[in-house]
């Protein structure tokens, strides 16, 4: 019913890692939550099926145990019951239950294979019959725009309308950005983050989400430290630089202007080919702020070469559903989204069950790294990073900080100073062990921040990935 399912992972021998069931979690406190409650004591009458639900009873501060049941026969979208109160998602028990589940062996082991009990089925026939549903409801919906239900002269409507408000939108912001210049940039300093906060609402109003973003990150430079003049005069120029793309879109070759309307805010569609290849999953992880989640997933393509950007979104506080098991590879199908040297993409037919593979992304020197985001900055100016590979790299200590040095050329990158609190700094440490490793991660301006690592090939463990985030 369900196409591919995860027990049919099981059946070949595979089960997710322990660090693919937490990169669900949806945040820190969660994690370690779900880590505790990834061992038997706490659990009963847990099992699994070969239709891909995983089920078990949780003891939990009440009388009564917590009904908890996961839903993995789609691995790229796993669902998640349980009887909790909580309202995280995935919640710390389902977490666990998965943790049971990824670790046991499932023949004698405390998720053995056996038939679900009445209360996980009905939920999960439940839930696959909805999603059926909406699956059947959203091709409808496709083949009727394709035969022209749609009013298309209103859609061309509703983008000219938008597309004048955030043309006055981007005038207005030309002119606040050129009033800052000329009153002088401590003048940001008194005024406070208001007057930024502001300026991003008169952006909202606009329909440019994008620029209201851009506005309201300037508000957190002032103040924030020696030399934040100068980083505001950097940012102030990348916000002029994409007002002026925008008023000027019509004379930009068409990928530069697909990468300003993107910038902007304005919706697009993945409708680059479909390119079906085994993806390896890369990396996933969250960022937050007070009103959205959203979630990065990188993927390399093992027979094209090509790496993919995979982004969902949830509301705040709550995990988007996208969820992918980091280290290994998936044969399905990825659209990329339009822009000169966009790497966003978006998920398709997926044709089989996610499993291991040896194959990994080439290496490059820090030098390259640097020299291809360079390369990247001019079709995409705003753009803060771009994934690379780094061979026979070393983690060193460089002062206070780290950095990434080369053991091919004279040459080394330092770690991002998001980078250098995470625990997967040590984690990387510990894989080097003082010798070379490969490592993925995002090469930028503020600098390198470490994503997973291969160790040298040493029998048993040739090619096997490491998380760092």
């Amino acid at each position: 019913m369900a196409g591919p399912t995860v027990d049919g992972m099981t059946q070949q021998g595979v089960r997710w890692t322990a660090d693919q069931v937490l990169a669900l979690a949806p945040d820190d406190a969660s994690r370690k939550a779900g880590s505790t409650l990834g061992a038997a004591g706490p659990w009963s009458e847990a099992g699994s099926s070969d239709e891909g639900t995983v089920w078990g009873l949780c003891e939990g501060s009440g009388s009564r145990p917590y009904r908890t049941v996961v839903d993995i026969a789609d691995a790229a979208r796993p669902a998640y019951e349980c009887s909790c109160p909580s309202r995280k998602f995935p919640c710390k028990h389902a977490l666990g239950l998965l943790l049971l589940w990824a670790g046991d062996d499932g023949a004698v082991g405390a998720v053995p294979p056996g038939q679900a009990p009445d209360w996980a089925e009905q939920w999960t026939a439940a839930r696959r019959k909805r999603a059926a549903g909406k699956q059947s409801a959203g091709a409808a919906g496709a083949t009727g725009s394709a035969s022209g239900s749609a009013d298309p002269q209103a859609a061309r409507r509703r983008a000219e309308r938008r597309a004048e408000r955030v043309t006055a939108g981007a005038t207005e912001l030309e002119q606040r950005l050129a009033d800052l210049l000329r009153g002088g940039l401590a003048t940001a300093e008194q005024a406070g983050y208001g007057l930024w906060e502001e300026t991003a609402a008169r952006m909202v109003d606009a329909q440019a989400p994008g620029l209201a973003a851009r506005a309201r990150e300037l508000g957190a430079i002032p103040s924030s430290g020696p030399g934040w003049p100068v980083r505001l005069l950097e940012e102030c120029a990348l916000l002029h630089l994409l007002g002026r793309g925008w008023l000027g879109r019509e004379r930009l070759p068409e990928g530069l202007a697909a990468t300003v309307r993107s910038r902007v805010g304005l919706p697009a569609s993945a409708d680059g080919p479909a390119v079906r290849d085994r993806w390896l999953v890369l990396a996933q992880y969250d960022t937050a702020d007070a009103k959205l989640t959203t979630r990065r997933i990188w993927l390399y393509g093992t027979g094209s070469g090509r790496t993919a950007l995979l982004l969902s979104y949830g509301a705040a506080g709550c995990a988007p559903e996208l969820a992918l098991p980091v280290g290994l590879a998936l044969d399905a199908e990825v659209s990329a989204y339009p822009g000169v040297g966009q790497l966003r993409a978006a998920l398709g037919e997926r044709f089989a069950p996610p499993a291991p593979t040896r194959t990994r992304p080439p290496g490059m020197t820090t030098a390259r790294a640097v020299a291809r985001y360079g390369e990247a900055l001019r079709d995409d100016p705003w753009l803060e990073s771009v994934p690379v590979t780094l061979g026979e790299v070393v983690p060193v200590p460089d002062g206070e900080s780290w950095q990434l040095a080369d053991a091919v050329c004279d040459s080394a990158l330092p770690l991002a100073p998001a980078a250098r609190t995470r625990p997967g700094l040590w984690r990387l440490v510990a894989v080097s062990g003082g010798a070379p490793v490969t490592v993925f991660g995002e090469c930028g301006h503020r600098g390198f921040t470490p994503l997973a690592a291969w160790p040298r090939d040493e029998g048993e463990h040739e090619g096997e990935m490491v998380t760092l985030c």
